[in-house]
Formats: C-alpha cells, sequence, structure tokens
C-alpha cells in the first residue's frame, strides 16, 4: 500500500479493525461450536438425562441427531 493510499483510507482504519475483531470472534465461536470434546460431553449429559427420566426417548434422539450431525461438519460448511 503506498503512502497516498495509505492516508487516504486512514479514516477506514477503524472498520477494518472492528471487521478484523468481528471475523476472529466468528471463528472462535465455530471452533467451539464443532469441538469434538464439547459434543461427545453433551451427548453423554443427554444420556444421562436420559437414564434419570429427566427427558424422554424422542428428545434424546433429537439432541443425539443434532450433536452428530456437528461431529460430521466443519466449521464453515453449516
Amino acid at each position: 500500500m503506498g503512502l497516498v493510499t495509505g492516508l487516504l483510507t486512514l479514516p477506514l482504519a477503524p472498520a477494518r479493525g472492528l471487521g478484523w475483531v468481528l471475523d476472529q470472534v466468528v471463528q472462535e465461536a465455530e471452533t467451539q461450536l464443532y469441538d469434538p470434546r464439547r459434543i461427545l460431553a453433551e451427548l453423554d449429559r443427554a444420556e444421562a438425562e436420559l437414564a434419570a427420566g429427566v427427558i424422554d426417548q424422542d428428545t434424546y434422539n433429537a439432541t443425539e441427531e443434532e450433536l452428530l450431525g456437528l461431529l460430521t461438519q466443519s466449521p464453515g460448511e453449516a
């Protein structure tokens, strides 16, 4: 980037910085959403709730389907 271009686009720097920050937040959220350890822990919790009678079989099946779907997806694919 040349000096003149840099000076002319200087007022846009905060917007570019905000865009970068938002991109980082989205990337981290996707990383956490698709974390296999988190997904398997939630699946274990759903199994325990089913065994304890907190949720019914239909709720467990829906939860299991959703979580297993997350395991097969990669970030950015959803």
